[in-house]
């Protein structure tokens, strides 16, 4: 896997431009808060468009259009990583726990960060937003509470509900929504192969610049390989801890968001043969094969587990003890002790 392509940035992604003309306008007008909460699904732009703003509150001379120069002082700055306005917020990288600390916040204020050194503004990115820790979060809302006059705060997360309520009402909330498929596969279209594009958007839950990054032919093949191995569990044909010890190897993460999406689409066929959409599209048959004698009730149990354990992989939790734990429940879900009672 390569890794994010980088985007241009002097323009916003097609199907945000509404959303970027409605911060220009409030930024020209003097209404933009000093709080904002991006917020939505992976993959749709909304880093894109929290980074076209950031440049543009600092840009020295923006278009008319209100996008950042790339030629003046600040741009220059801002490219080589070194503007002193621009400040970014997230977990340490070289920290066993992937949580933002109270300390990085507590910086922000102790020093007086938050005051503009050379720009009208100190631009202030907290990404993922809802990797802070309580204790953060708290020193947070002090200053979300009471900004300085020049300070601009900007979170970004997928997952706002994990925020304090607290936080979410100090901040203005903008919600990005996931283009429509077809907006998406015009964009993708040169970007990727014709033939899987569909497949790629569909696994992707919509996020066009996820179905870029995330979605090469290696990673395709990799999911064909775990998706059998996870048909082979529940046949009885493959080793409950070796198919765990694989979704390991490919990062925890990932495979839980695709365990998640077989279940949901093997929920969904329970129910009915001829679901209006399913997550997995491209393995309708073998899913509908191995639905109709799975027992839902058990399968519902093992799906909320699953939903439960994509935020425990998050935390400390050993990752491979949980998917061995998971891995050993579908064999029994799928292969004879829940089997659809007539």
């Amino acid at each position: 896997m390569t890794g994010p392509i980088p985007l241009a940035l002097d323009a916003p992604l097609p199907w945000l431009a509404e959303d970027w003309m409605r911060l220009d306008r409030a930024k020209a007008d003097g209404r933009l808060a000093h709080g904002l909460l991006f917020s939505g699904a992976r993959g749709i732009g909304k880093r894109h468009l929290v980074e076209l703003l950031a440049r543009s509150m600092l840009c020295g001379a923006p278009t008319a259009d209100g996008l950042a120069c790339g030629r003046c002082d600040d741009c220059t700055l801002i490219a080589a990583e070194s503007h002193p306005d621009l400040l970014r917020v997230g977990p340490d990288p070289d920290a066993k726990s992937e949580e933002i600390p109270v300390a990085a916040i507590r910086a922000l204020v102790d020093r007086g960060a938050l005051t503009p050194s050379r720009a009208a503004w100190k631009v202030t990115l907290v990404d993922p937003a809802d990797h802070l820790n309580a204790a953060a979060a708290n020193a947070l809302l002090k200053t979300l509470e009471e900004p300085p006059g020049a300070a601009l705060i900007v979170l970004v997360t997928e997952q706002p509900g994990r925020l304090p309520a607290t936080i979410r009402s100090r901040c203005r909330q903008i919600r990005i929504p996931t283009p429509s498929t077809a907006d998406a596969l015009v964009w993708l279209s040169g970007r990727i192969p014709e033939e899987t594009a569909e497949l790629r958007l569909c696994l992707a839950h919509g996020g066009p610049l996820r179905a870029l990054e995330e979605l090469d032919n290696a990673r395709l093949e990799q999911r064909r390989e775990r998706i059998a191995g996870f048909l082979a569990v529940a046949r009885g044909e493959r080793d409950p801890l070796v198919e765990a010890s694989a979704w390991n190897g490919l990062g925890p993460r990932l495979c839980l968001d695709w365990l998640a999406g077989w279940l949901v689409d093997l929920v969904r066929l329970a129910a009915s043969e001829h679901p209006a959409q399913l997550a997995n599209p491209d393995q309708r048959e073998a899913l509908r094969a191995l639905a109709g004698r799975l027992e839902p009730t058990a399968l519902h149990r093992l799906l909320q587990r699953v939903l439960r354990a994509r935020a425990l992989v998050e935390t400390r939790a050993n990752p491979q003890l949980l998917l061995e734990s998971l891995s050993i429940e579908w064999l029994r879900v799928g292969a004879g002790q829940a089997i659809r009672r007539s």
